[in-house]
């Protein structure tokens, strides 16, 4: 299966779908979700996907109330202008990298096969987990590990990187490992999890874009209108429930001039909602996913 959906019963519930809105699964992947969503909705109903994956293309569903977008969420707000779509009534995203793209060996996206450090998500885009591992400097280098995959030994990594590479460039899964394992500390698959989760988002602008996608979605929900994100590590999960809380990115409590507290949102989660052990056992890399819901004032 190309896709098992998180979380689906818990964010049907609380994206609270009306059947005649308009909705968007910004990151459609193996339609799972969009497919859970579409039988929510009436005649009169509509749902965006959006995915960059140009594998995302076999799994668009043929239904005259889908819109598939092959592009980035980043630019959610263009595309839906495109289609006279100014708000909408629900938007969800689920932040994890699908099965699919861990599993096909030639994305480069896991250190369980031997392939080319690739990692991009949008295979038309220039940056490639070679082109960092050869280019960057130690304190780059480090800053990634460190911030990115929480590495404990983010800067030793850093400076036998750029040692290594003097002598062979990296291209390929092994290149890398063989200097990598040396270095280990702790367990090693959650090392090397969280050294290529660090690779990852580094190619593919994560952060950056999911900033600048939530600060979209907060433009183009109507009042009254839902966001559901699903994330799978801290960094992503504190920014979103940064942003609920605030509407910032940082946390940062906004007041206008008469000392009241700026809150574009009300938060409908005020713990994030876990899969159960059903669910992990049927989905085992469901285990890490946290879905946060928000409802914009």
């Amino acid at each position: 299966m190309y896709h098992l959906p998180a979380l689906l019963r818990e964010t049907l519930e609380h994206l609270a779908i009306q059947p005649d809105g308009i909705y968007v699964d910004a990151t459609f992947g193996g339609g799972g979700h969009s497919k859970a969503i579409l039988q929510e909705l009436n005649h009169t109903g509509k749902l965006f996907g959006f995915d960059q994956d140009k594998d995302a293309l076999q799994n668009v569903i043929d239904d005259q109330r889908f819109i598939f977008v092959n592009h980035n969420f980043q630019y959610l707000r263009r595309f839906l202008k495109l289609h006279t779509i100014i708000t909408v009534d629900g938007i969800l995203a689920d932040l994890g990298v699908s099965s699919h793209q861990l599993d096909k060996a030639e994305r480069g996206f896991s250190y369980r096969f031997e392939a080319e450090l690739d990692m991009r998500m949008n295979q038309q885009a220039d940056l490639k987990a070679s082109d960092i591992l050869n280019s960057y400097n130690v304190q780059d280098l480090q800053n990634i590990f460190s911030k990115y995959g929480e590495v404990r030994n983010a800067k030793t990594l850093a400076q036998k990187i750029v040692e290594g590479r003097a002598a062979r460039p990296y291209r390929n899964t092994s290149d890398f490992l063989s200097l990598v394992e040396p270095i280990i500390r702790g367990n090693k698959l959650r090392y090397l999890s969280q050294v290529f989760q660090a690779l990852r988002i580094e190619v593919n602008k994560e952060m950056e874009v999911l900033e600048d996608f939530l600060q979209q979605s907060l433009e183009i929900l109507k009042p009254g209108g839902r966001i559901a994100i699903i994330s799978y590590h801290s960094l992503e999960d504190r920014i979103v429930k940064n942003f609920f809380k605030t509407g910032n990115t940082s946390g940062e409590v906004q007041k206008d001039f008469y000392g009241n507290i700026h809150r574009p949102f009300k938060v409908i989660t005020k713990k994030a909602i876990l899969p159960t052990k059903e669910e992990c056992n049927q989905n085992p890399r469901a285990r890490s996913a946290k879905l946060r819901v928000a409802e914009k004032v």
